[in-house]
């Protein structure tokens, strides 16, 4: 690897550890708060469940774009961030100020202004910078509303659905091509030279590698590893080293690897179906934490 030339790639590990940062901050905030995507956060239906819903969205997102519905898919994008937005300001502004009626407001007003920026500025810094925020909310939310069992069901059944919809149906790629060509801020964009512009040049996946102005990583390639992470400090907090859980150190490190394994693949310039290597090293790792630290009673519920 020409570390000069392929620099910009040392930062997608980088950006993941700092979505898990996220995501382990907010947890404990957003669960005292009782937010939550599940009811039943042991029950292992939640990953069918989950897996149904996105089957479902993304096949609403191919037909709107195969019938030019881009406001729509804006629109529906847009509340989906907002959301986000206003839980992870909400958790900030009650962490510093505490709970109470001016943070509410000020978390509306500040997601408010965020998913403006995003939709009106899609510059790649604004992408990513925001971009870090929402993954580390959602993932914080769908750790502290998953245990660990079903986390671990849900991140393989996503690797196989993310490997079946690259290299087999290849709609994701499709997906991705619409996502770009209407700028829509759910990706990250990590540019290879410093007077790259996303907001004026985008991308076009059927160029050449070395044509591409910027690498395109989904966003999901970091939310789901960080997902683990977060459901691993939450619910096995037995062992830990300093403020982390064994488990969760596990996952962590796992996802890293992961992220080393996905970079060497991306290098032949062909789109790669990030989840099997990311979610495999964070289940990888977690095991390997959980050996390490003898916390098996997740295993229990079966």
């Amino acid at each position: 690897m020409d570390i000069r030339n392929n620099a910009p790639l040392f930062a997608m590990p980088v950006m993941l550890l700092v979505v898990e940062a996220i995501a382990i901050l907010l947890a404990l905030p957003l669960q005292s708060a009782g937010v939550a995507a599940f009811e039943d956060p042991t029950s292992v239906a939640n990953p069918f469940i989950f897996l149904g819903i996105l089957l479902v969205f993304t096949l609403l997102m191919l037909l709107l774009i195969r019938l030019g519905g881009k406001r729509v898919i804006l629109a529906l994008i847009a509340v989906s961030i907002f959301f986000t937005f206003y839980y992870v300001f909400w958790t900030f502004s009650s962490l510093l100020a505490g709970p109470g009626l001016y943070g509410v407001i000020g978390a509306l007003c500040m997601a408010a202004g965020a998913t403006a920026l995003l939709f009106l500025y899609p510059e790649w810094y604004v992408i990513d910078g925001l971009g870090l925020l929402i993954a580390g909310g959602v993932a914080s939310i769908f750790g502290i509303s998953l245990a660990v069992l079903p986390v671990v069901i849900l991140l393989t059944l996503l690797a196989v659905y993310d490997a079946l919809s690259v290299y087999r149906t290849k709609h994701m790629i499709t997906l991705a091509e619409g996502i770009i060509d209407m700028k829509t801020p759910i990706l990250f964009v990590i540019p290879k030279r410093m007077d790259y512009s996303y907001r004026r040049e985008g991308m076009d996946l059927a160029e050449k590698k070395e044509e591409r102005g910027a690498f395109i990583m989904g966003m999901g390639d970091l939310i789901m590893p960080s997902i683990l992470v977060v459901s691993a400090q939450v619910f096995l907090p037995g062992a830990a080293i300093g403020p982390l859980s064994i488990p969760s150190i596990g996952a962590i490190v796992g996802s890293i690897a992961g992220m080393a394994l996905l970079l060497h693949f991306v290098l032949s310039g062909k789109p790669q179906a990030g989840l099997p290597p990311l979610n495999g090293g964070a289940i990888l790792g977690f095991l390997i934490g959980c050996a390490l630290s003898g916390s098996w009673g997740w295993l229990t519920i079966l």
